[in-house]
C-alpha cells in the first residue's frame, strides 16, 4: 500500500487524457445527519448477514463512522481518531518491524507476496480506470474518470492519489472527497472478498 504513489500515477496518466484528468466535479448533495447515521448500521448489517466472518472488521470499520457522525460520543470520537490510532500504529510497527529480520523477510516466497500484490494492485487501478472512463462517457465528461483508480483498498492514499494527479491536470480540481467514495467501498469490497476467501478456504 505504501507504494500506491509510486504504482497508480504512470498507469492513470496511460489511460486518460489531459482533458478527462482535468474535469471538476461537482459538489454532490448535502448528506443528512441521520443518512450519515444509518449508513454505517445498515452497511453492517448487510455484511454480517451475507457473510458473517467479515463482521469484526466491518463492525470495527463502521463503529468509527458511527463515533464520528453520532455526535454524542465527541471524547471517544477524538480519541480514536488521535492517541489510539497513534498507539496501534507504533505497537504494529514496532511488533512487524521487529519480527521482520532480513533472514526470513527477504525470501523467494515473501518476495513473490509482494510482486503479486502490486500486481493486484496494478490491475485494480486499470480496472477503476477503466470503469470511470465509461462514467466518462455514461454521463458525458460530468465524471472524472480518476476517482475510479481510488477503488483499491489503500485509504486514504489512493484517494490522494488521485486529488494529487488531478490538481496536476487542472490547479483548480478538488477530487479528493469524490475519490473517498470508490476508496471506502473499495475497503468494504476487500474486506468482503476476504471473508469469501476465508469462508472457502478457511477450511
Amino acid at each position: 500500500m505504501a507504494l500506491i504513489p509510486m504504482i497508480q500515477p504512470p498507469i492513470m496518466r496511460a489511460l486518460t487524457t489531459k482533458k478527462e484528468r482535468s474535469v471538476k466535479m461537482q459538489q454532490l448533495r448535502v448528506v443528512s445527519k441521520a443518512e450519515k447515521i444509518i449508513f454505517p448500521v445498515v452497511v453492517l448489517v448487510l455484511c454480517a448477514f451475507i457473510l458473517p466472518s467479515v463482521a469484526p472488521l466491518i463492525g470495527m470499520l463502521m463503529l468509527g463512522n458511527l463515533f464520528r457522525e453520532s455526535g454524542v460520543v465527541e471524547r471517544l470520537s477524538d480519541t480514536s481518531q488521535n492517541a489510539l490510532i497513534n498507539i496501534v500504529t507504533i505497537f504494529l510497527g514496532v511488533t512487524v518491524g521487529a519480527t521482520a529480520n532480513g533472514a526470513s523477510f527477504l525470501t523467494a516466497k515473501t518476495l513473490a507476496i509482494i510482486g503479486i500484490g502490486l500486481t493486484a494492485f496494478a490491475f485494480s487501478t486499470v480496472g477503476g480506470l477503466l470503469a470511470g472512463k465509461l462514467l466518462y462517457v455514461i454521463t458525458k465528461g460530468k465524471v472524472n474518470p480518476l476517482i475510479g483508480a481510488a477503488g483499491v483498498s489503500a485509504v486514504p492514499m489512493a484517494a490522494r492519489v488521485a486529488q494529487t494527479e488531478g490538481r496536476k491536470a487542472n490547479p483548480a480540481n478538488f477530487l479528493l472527497m469524490h475519490a473517498m467514495g470508490p476508496n471506502v467501498a473499495g475497503v468494504i469490497g476487500s474486506a468482503v472478498a476476504a471473508g469469501f476467501l476465508l469462508l472457502m478456504f478457511g477450511k
